[in-house]
């Protein structure tokens, strides 16, 4: 049977979650919740209804899994363990920083209402921290360096259009080229946050709006800007839809380390992303995810899960024979 997969949230995450559900065999999608008129959102998968975001609690006996898209600023912290109380869920939180706390929000939900609530699936947090985790354990006396783009931030754009004043935006996040070049020739430098990365911020502000208090929110926004040297461009809605309507992203996980009794020989572990779209292929991890999420369940798991605690086969929709014989 056929796991059945309902999508809160058709934005582009949404619409990719759409799109990786039609290459998953084993995965049907139910139906589709929004906060939009219903009538007004039309979806690529025929004869699947849409329906308004309220509905959702009423449909729990028909989704397995629940794949939430909204955005991790303000709406996945009330969203996910709302949701877990109904359904199995999955979402792409992606602050950092506030991954423990929204860990234990969600699993206080979860294990009240016997679900899995597996937050955090994306490529990063998700793909690049299975990454560290591994290279880590292998190059114990090693260093991990992170680096991200160029490419446009989901996460970092969503925060922009919730800036009073700002009618819509991208954000994109750009490596130092020399920083990287530094970490690949294996000097172990310490960089930090600043040194590592650049924003560059694209507004098109609302009519009438203050843009020097717009261009202060953002260069000062916690956990999104602050901590980096942000450029902000004033520009048209015309110029954004001409010049950055698609979402690029990608990056770079790199581990340096030593083996060999005296540390003589040295190792660089790196994995590198380079994505023509971030939301189809964010949604096509979470999709392999709300796999593992329905799977847990079955077995009868519960509580807040991260990528650390799926086995790699629960990925997968082939056996473990198939997988032995063709990948092992």
């Amino acid at each position: 049977m056929a796991i059945r997969i309902g999508i809160l949230g058709y934005g582009n995450l949404g619409r990719g979650i759409e799109c990786a559900v039609k290459h998953n065999s084993d995965m049907e999608l139910v139906a589709v919740f929004t906060r939009r008129d219903p009538g007004c959102v039309r979806i690529l998968t025929d004869h699947v209804p849409v329906y308004p975001i309220d509905r959702a609690p009423q449909m729990r006996d028909d989704i397995d899994v629940m794949i939430l898209c909204g955005g991790s600023a303000t709406d996945l912290p009330v969203q996910t363990p709302e949701y877990v109380k109904y359904f199995n869920v999955v979402d792409s939180f992606d602050t950092h920083a506030k991954i423990p706390e929204h860990f234990e929000a969600v699993d206080r939900a979860a294990k009240a209402s016997g679900h899995v609530g597996l937050i955090c699936a994306g490529w990063d947090p998700g793909m690049f921290s299975l990454n560290r985790l591994y290279a880590g354990a292998i190059l114990p006396g090693g260093q991990d360096y992170t680096f991200w783009g160029r490419g446009v931030s989901q996460g970092h754009s969503d925060a922009i259009r919730r800036v009073k004043g700002v009618k819509d935006g991208r954000q994109y996040t750009i490596p130092v080229e020399a920083a990287l070049e530094e970490v690949r020739s294996g000097k172990n430098p310490q960089l930090t946050t600043r040194q590592k990365h650049t924003r560059e911020c694209f507004v098109v502000a609302e009519e009438g709006a203050d843009l020097e208090a717009i261009r202060e929110e953002i260069v000062t926004m916690p956990n999104y800007f602050a901590d980096y040297d942000t450029t902000v461009h004033f520009i048209s809605e015309e110029e954004l839809k001409r010049d950055h309507s698609g979402i690029p992203h990608g990056g770079f996980v790199i581990r340096t380390g030593k083996t060999g009794w005296e540390d003589e020989h040295s190792h660089v572990v790196e994995y590198r992303l380079k994505l023509d779209s971030n939301p189809e292929f964010t949604a096509s991890v979470i999709a392999a995810f709300a796999r593992a999420a329905y799977r847990m369940q079955e077995e009868g798991q519960k509580g807040c899960k991260t990528v650390f605690d799926v086995a790699p086969a629960a990925l997968s929709p082939l056996s473990g024979a198939q997988l032995r014989a063709q990948l092992l």
